[in-house]
């Protein structure tokens, strides 16, 4: 790259500037709302991890593992480091170094940056975001439930009607060994139309063959034994229990028993929300039940159940649909006709932003303050409902001139700068 190429961001590794960022705000504060009415608390881990953590806990021949996770050696250990391509595996990784679960249960959630090398498209990139919710040491049905309501409630809020809900049980893994031995049985009478992804993981991983979008393998994997027809009573009573619950709050669901996940850890309840409103990149919301991850990442032994979204995927949904996202809103904009004056605004403006006004100064460039007319214009494309007057001899006064931008556009009124906090509360009554 020669020395004054312009740079730009990695491929699938977006920026998020102004204009979009304020959506992003207003889902993370309607998500930040959300989880404190559930009681669920913060969570934060560090976006590298030993490698060894996500193929332990995700499962050594998964698409992530084998394919798209981002690793590196540290040059000064020789460790085998990792972006994190999911947040599930470090916050349980968190919890058991921290022991988190040694007076009970925990509900939590997290939110930030996953990284997965694979082909940019709408809605999935190689940086990403998502938000999970996890709640470990909670052995019932209820929780599982409960956590597909919290995901309800959230649709709810953000207006977002257009989704549906598929279920699965994937049982325990002694009833997953049944059928998956019945199922690589009959994979292996069905090699002529399978295509080679779904041969190379025949007895690797033959759950994943399942989930294929190849139309010449619809019928053969349609027909093939099932993994519910495999499940004890335990299991079944409670796959029972989640769909009790959600049937008594009025949530409609779907059994997809072709929904297997893409991760190794899941038992029992596994849940997706699907919209057709995104083409391929249906799914906005996905998760289940891990009771065996804790003890698999070297804790005790304890139960688990979460899920995860993809911001940017609910975000586009959010835009597909229209919902109206109110913009931040400037309650005023101070002009300053002469630099000289500025010891004065800024002092003004920080007594005003502690009264809690939203306010923005002009700015002097290179070329010096700009003319009157011009910072007019600026004020008036910035949004704010007021322009504050700081002319010469309105501070000789020590007064500050308030004009109208919006509602009684052009009206305007003189105030005593030594008395903020009374036109504080008229400025922030016009937002």
């Amino acid at each position: 790259m020669a020395k004054n190429e312009k740079i730009a961001a990695v491929k699938g590794m977006n920026d998020i500037l102004p204009g979009q960022s304020e959506r992003w705000q207003w889902l993370e504060a309607q998500i930040r709302e959300l989880m404190d009415g559930f009681a669920y608390r913060n969570v934060r881990t560090p976006i590298v991890e030993h490698t060894q953590l996500f193929v332990r806990g995700i499962g050594e021949v998964t698409d992530i593992v084998e394919k798209e996770m981002y690793s590196f050696e540290d040059k000064l250990n020789g460790e085998r480091l990792t972006l994190r391509p999911e947040g599930t595996a470090s916050l349980v990784r968190a919890t058991i170094e921290h022991n988190l679960l040694y007076d009970g249960g925990k509900r939590m959630w997290y939110i930030g940056p996953m990284f997965r090398h694979e082909r940019p498209q709408r809605g999935r990139y190689r940086q990403f975001h998502q938000v999970g919710a996890e709640a470990l040491g909670f052995a019932g049905p209820d929780v599982d439930a409960e956590l597909i309501l919290l995901a309800v409630a959230l649709w709810k809020r953000l207006g977002l009607t257009q989704w549906r809900l598929e279920i699965n049980s994937l049982g325990q893994p002694e009833e997953r060994a049944a059928h998956r031995a019945a199922l690589i049985a009959w994979l292996e009478q069905h090699q002529g139309v399978m295509d080679e992804e779904a041969k190379r993981r025949m007895h690797t991983n033959p759950l994943r063959v399942l989930d294929t979008k190849n139309p010449a393998m619809q019928d053969m994997v349609n027909a093939a034994p099932k993994l519910l027809d495999y499940l004890g009573e335990a299991s079944l009573a409670h796959f029972d229990g989640v769909k009790a619950i959600l049937d008594a709050n009025g949530v409609p669901w779907t059994v997809n028993p072709r929904l297997v996940r893409g991760l190794d850890y899941y038992n029992l309840t596994v849940f997706e929300f699907v919209t057709d409103l995104l083409g391929a990149q249906g799914t906005i919301c996905a998760g289940g039940r891990y009771d065996y991850l804790v003890e698999q990442i070297g804790g005790k032994p304890a139960p688990a159940v979460g899920w995860a979204l993809g911001v940017e995927r609910v975000l586009e949904l959010v835009k597909e649909l229209g919902t109206d996202i109110p913009a931040p809103r400037l309650d005023a904009y101070a002009i300053v006709p002469d630099a000289a004056a500025m010891p004065q605004v800024l002092r003004t403006l920080t007594r005003l932003r502690e009264a809690g006004v939203r306010v923005q100064m002009h700015a002097a460039t290179v070329d010096g303050m700009a003319g009157m007319k011009s910072q007019f214009k600026k004020a008036d494309a910035s949004g704010a409902h007021h322009a504050l007057v700081f002319g010469a001899d309105e501070l000789a006064r020590g007064e500050v001139t308030v004009k109208a931008l919006r509602d009684g556009q052009g009206a305007q009124t003189a105030q005593r700068l030594d008395d903020v906090a009374g036109w504080a509360a008229t400025l922030q009554s016009a937002r």
